[in-house]
């Protein structure tokens, strides 16, 4: 037996948790179809493929300190320090350098525990990547940054950083303007940002895993929503560490005891060569339980139409949470909304009553009703840990949320997307311009030698009096193997109506343990480029070489700056010239109507998902419209101070720059 594969020697302890598994299938889910199974042949599959066509690059990397193959943690874990190492490869678009195009990225580098700035890959030495440097509010030691969001907090027009960390409270980056004195931004290297704490003086251990940017009471104004994971306070990334306190999740299905979810409204903010910006945090606006939800990703995204944007927070360890937005500007108010339960529904398959790992979350409209839908990943691999992702589709009914109620119903099973692996990051993207949405999902846990899956899919099937001592968990080091080849799903749908994965025939490859998506369209040629975050190994940047793309539209929707006086809504074609123009009007909405009559939603994102944020711009595939013909686009928004607005413009496809009007 001593040359039999680790996989095959810990058949006996595989048995024995498929023996707890297949009962629980039939009030779960363990009735999917194994990968491969009820696939279109291969020509099928190339002819789905064939309008798609992506060139793998390596993004640049820099770094402050040697690279390390995890992190060091707390005594009571080193033997879980690969499951404690899970989480920090993070990947964003934005426009830094303020040369019109979402095309710099914003970075964070676990092996070196680094926040990189840099250009794309592909457009031009615009300036050095350079390091952020948080000086003596980042340890090394303790603290691991997790991700990166690009807003402008000073609503300057110039694009501000927020660091969110397990360790610390977030650290904002705001950007230096000498504008006031008539001179231009200071080059984009590190000093062109001045540090600051969000919590100026706080010192308490958080662990942020996931957040969003949006403007939660409609005011007109960003605020910020942060979602923790481990318990506030504790020491989890000391390997020095001798407090005692160390609490692991109370159960897989329904933990409820990690670290405190919160909101921060936007409060006040001033540009130039000393920026400055206030958040101040809304207390108690969740019910305990629901506040310390182990959070791993969040999104938020207006699913009723009234201008403000729900909340959904996707969670570990058991059921997601999505909220109806009822708040007025300076007074914040959500409630909380569940599925309809029915006698052949499980809990599992109603949105708010799960018991699944949520890790990712992203909005699109894919049955045409002008509703946003909702991608969820979760962990769904077979003969491991069989979950199901959720594809939760809007039925329209969106006046049951005043009554708490959630109307949605989950169609990942019959429209092909449950199953891939241990899912992270997901997005939306019109990738051909064809009118169609394709899904991406990030995938993998850690890459090794020694597989651990059957430990750790019997215990997290044990008792839950067990899961909440960390010493009980099974040893989950570097080098052992935790869904380390996986999928990159790229799901294109067919004319049946089900989507199929043809990742491997439009050139991106599998293996690599993914967090993070982000999307743009970098070189501003009308068709959607992303970057792929990977956890502890390198990460990449896919060039979209599609054949022929259909006709796009691509908005650019900017708010006014304080001292603009516009009052009228303008509309420019091609991309921002200037800084002056006005910064990224996250979450207002618009609507494309078809020559046909077909309706297309998108809206301004913030930075919804685990860790990976698509730029702050709206991406409509035309398919083959004339490109001299126009369409309509209807938009709405809040403006500084609340007020709901509603324009409905004419623009010819291509890429258009919109200021809005600062209407009373």
């Amino acid at each position: 037996m001593e040359n039999t594969p680790t996989k095959y020697k810990r058949l006996p302890t595989i048995a024995a948790a498929l023996a707890i598994v297949v009962p629980l299938g039939v009030v779960t889910r363990f009735y999917a179809s194994p990968p491969g199974e009820n696939r279109p042949p291969l020509a099928e599959l190339q002819k789905l493929a064939s309008p798609f066509r992506f060139t793998q690059m390596a993004v640049p990397e820099v770094g402050s300190r040697p690279p390390a193959g995890s992190y060091q943690v707390h005594p009571k874990l080193k033997h879980i320090e690969g499951w404690m190492s899970a989480l920090g490869a993070s990947v964003a678009f934005g426009d830094m350098d303020n040369d019109g195009l979402s095309n710099d990225l914003c970075r964070v580098e676990p092996r070196t525990r680094d926040i990189i700035i840099s250009p794309a890959p592909g457009t031009g030495e615009r300036y050095k990547p350079f390091v952020l440097d948080a000086g003596p509010l980042f340890n090394p030691g303790t603290m691991a940054p997790i991700a990166c969001f690009v807003g402008d907090f000073t609503e300057d027009g110039l694009s501000d950083l927020m660091a969110i960390y397990h360790g610390r409270s977030p650290v904002l980056f705001l950007r230096r303007d000498a504008a006031e004195a008539g001179g231009q931004p200071p080059p984009l290297e590190a000093t062109a940002f001045k540090v600051a704490a969000l919590i100026p003086g706080h010192t308490e251990p958080w662990y942020t895993s996931a957040g969003t940017l949006a403007d939660m009471d409609g005011d007109g104004h960003i605020d910020l929503v942060l979602g923790n994971y481990h318990r506030d306070g504790e020491d989890f990334l000391n390997p020095n560490a001798t407090n005692p306190d160390v609490t692991a999740t109370e159960s897989f299905s329904r933990g409820m005891n990690g670290g405190i979810n919160r909101i921060y409204l936007w409060k006040e903010a001033q540009g130039g060569a000393d920026p400055q910006v206030k958040f101040e945090e809304v207390k108690d606006l969740f019910p305990e339980e629901e506040a310390r939800a182990w959070t791993l990703a969040v999104g938020a995204a207006d699913l009723d139409d009234d201008g403000r944007p729900e909340l959904y927070l996707a969670n570990d360890f058991g059921p997601d949470l999505l909220y109806w937005n009822d708040s007025k500007p300076g007074q914040l108010r959500l409630v909380r909304l569940r599925g309809e339960t029915g006698a052949s529904i499980p809990y599992s398959k109603i949105i708010g009553r799960d018991s699944y790992k949520g890790m990712g979350v992203d909005f699109g409209d894919i049955n045409g009703d002008g509703k946003f839908d909702i991608f969820v990943s979760n962990i769904s691999r077979h003969f491991s840990l069989t979950e199901g992702h959720f594809l939760w589709v809007s039925t329209g009914q969106v006046e049951k949320m005043k009554s708490g109620r959630a109307p949605y119903v989950d169609k990942a099973e019959p429209l092909g997307v449950s199953i891939s692996d241990w899912g992270w990051d997901t997005k939306f993207g019109d990738f051909d311009n064809d009118t169609s949405l394709e899904m991406m999902q990030a995938n993998g846990f850690m890459k090794g030698t020694v597989d651990r899956w059957p430990e750790v899919a019997e215990f997290s099937l044990g008792n839950d009096l067990l899961t909440s001592t960390a010493a009980m968990w099974p040893s989950v080091l570097p080098g052992h193997d935790l869904s380390g080849n996986p999928p990159l799903p790229f799901y294109v749908r067919s004319p049946s109506g089900i989507y199929y994965d043809v990742e491997d025939l439009v050139g991106i490859e599998r293996g690599h343990v993914s967090r993070g998506i982000a999307i743009s369209d970098v070189d501003g040629d009308g068709d959607l480029d992303l970057a792929v975050a990977n956890q502890w190994m390198p990460s990449h940047y896919y060039r979209n070489d599609a054949p022929k793309p259909g006709q796009f539209l691509g908005l650019h929707v900017l708010q006014p700056l304080k001292d603009t006086g516009r009052t009228q809504t303008e509309v420019r074609g091609g991309h921002p010239t200037s800084a002056r123009d006005g910064w990224a009007a996250i979450g207002t909405k618009a609507f494309v109507t078809l020559p046909d009559g077909r309706k297309l939603v998108r809206e301004v994102d913030g930075g919804n998902g685990h860790t990976g944020h698509r730029s702050q711009d709206m991406h409509f595939g035309l398919g083959s419209v004339d490109p001299n013909t126009p369409v309509k686009v209807d938009i709405t928004w809040r403006g500084v101070g609340g007020a709901l607005h509603k324009e409905e413009l004419s623009l010819k496809p291509g890429w258009h720059t919109i200021l809005l009007g600062a209407k009373p």
